[in-house]
């Protein structure tokens, strides 16, 4: 087995045009064209991060492949694959609700997917120890019949179904620190008990009306749909004690044979589309205690897909700390360059409130698995 992490990606997914557009909205009315929220500029600046540090020389730099749309399958209907395909092939359009197309970015879906997927094959079959995939176009918000939030299909959910059926894995946990919950990776395992399922993102943010506490899943898989709604403005401190508390005895009494994590960088203090205040440690901190679960569980196999993280300029640094952590080794980025902006937030404080829907997350679970 190799001790190098993974890095996955290709020159293609810089490529998936989403147009003009300001913040989530598209040019036009009375938006001025601006540069569109999901655009390449922040997984590019990750991959510029990594070569300009050398870091990338200490990872294991992997081509994706192209998911078949048999493997597209394993979640969404051919109907809808079929209207991502015809968008495509023309001038694009919207594939559902904000999830934006651009001439030829059906195949470069394919290949996001087909990344999530490599990252599989890889950490399975002992190639690397586990790995990252910069994967664009994201994945997590999009429906069995629908694309919604800047995602077309889901990386994780059919990276969860391949897993399964390729290695015939039992129980598979997801983790999506994204700051916006995870609604379609929710709605493929709702019902599932062999899927455990954790979003920890913003109350009340997108989409609208999804993410709920008292959302814990349904039938057989009651209990395995962990919410857990953060309020505005949690920092470090909030999202670690939610781990400590909820997701690390979880996973504890789960045993998962594989993790994959939804890593959206968009909980961070800079990005403006949420108002959360994640730092880039904090990220490093939160990821450190997933490898944890991941090490202890299943000899390390975990599969990292990046989704959202909307400031273009902190991101890559908060996604560097993060392949940092799950490498075990330190790049030449020794301090925070945005340091002065953030060492007077109380991010590494954990406030009432917080604790308090921590405790409420608890409640709705009693029943299934055990706090201390």
């Amino acid at each position: 087995m190799s001790k190098k992490t993974g890095f996955i990606y290709d020159e293609s997914y810089f490529w998936h045009d989403t147009g003009n557009g300001a913040l989530f909205m598209r040019a036009g009315g009375w938006i001025e064209s601006d540069i569109h929220s999901e655009n390449p500029a922040t997984k590019r600046r990750v991959k510029n991060l990594l070569d300009r540090t050398g870091f990338i020389h200490e990872l294991e730099s992997i081509a994706p492949r192209s998911a078949t749309e048999e493997e597209i399958a394993y979640y969404h209907t051919p109907e809808y694959m079929e209207k991502v395909k015809t968008l495509s092939a023309g001038t694009g359009g919207d594939a559902g609700e904000a999830a934006i197309v651009g001439n030829g970015s059906y195949e470069i879906a394919l290949l996001s997917t087909g990344g999530a997927l490599t990252g599989v094959d890889k950490v399975m079959n002992g190639q690397v120890k586990n790995a990252y995939v910069l994967t664009r176009p994201p994945g997590h918000h999009a429906e069995k019949t629908f694309g919604m939030g800047f995602c077309l299909f889901n990386n994780v959910v059919i990276a969860a179904n391949y897993a399964r059926k390729k290695y015939g894995l039992k129980k598979i946990l997801i983790i999506d620190w994204d700051v916006h919950h995870g609604n379609g990776t929710e709605s493929a395992f709702l019902q599932d008990p062999d899927v455990l399922f954790v979003s920890l993102h913003q109350e009340f943010s997108f989409p609208p009306n999804r993410g709920m506490a008292e959302v814990i899943g349904e039938g057989e898989g009651q209990g395995y749909n962990i919410n857990i709604p953060l309020p505005a403005g949690t920092g470090n401190a909030g999202y670690l004690h939610a781990l400590d508390e909820i997701v690390l005895p979880a996973a504890e009494q789960f045993q998962p044979d594989l993790v994959l994590v939804s890593a959206g960088q968009d909980p961070s203090v800079f990005d403006p589309l949420a108002q959360m205040m994640v730092t880039a440690e904090g990220f490093r901190q939160i990821a450190t205690k997933v490898k944890q679960i991941a090490d202890k569980h299943c000899s390390g196999k975990m599969v990292l897909c990046h989704e959202g993280g909307y400031s273009s300029a902190y991101v890559p640094f908060c996604t560097l700390r993060v392949i940092e952590a799950i490498s075990g080794l330190q790049s030449k980025v020794l301090e925070d360059p945005f340091q002065l902006g953030i060492e007077s937030l109380p991010t590494n404080i954990l406030l009432d409130h917080q604790k308090a829907v921590v405790t409420q997350v608890k409640q709705f679970h009693r029943d299934f698995w055990y706090f201390a």
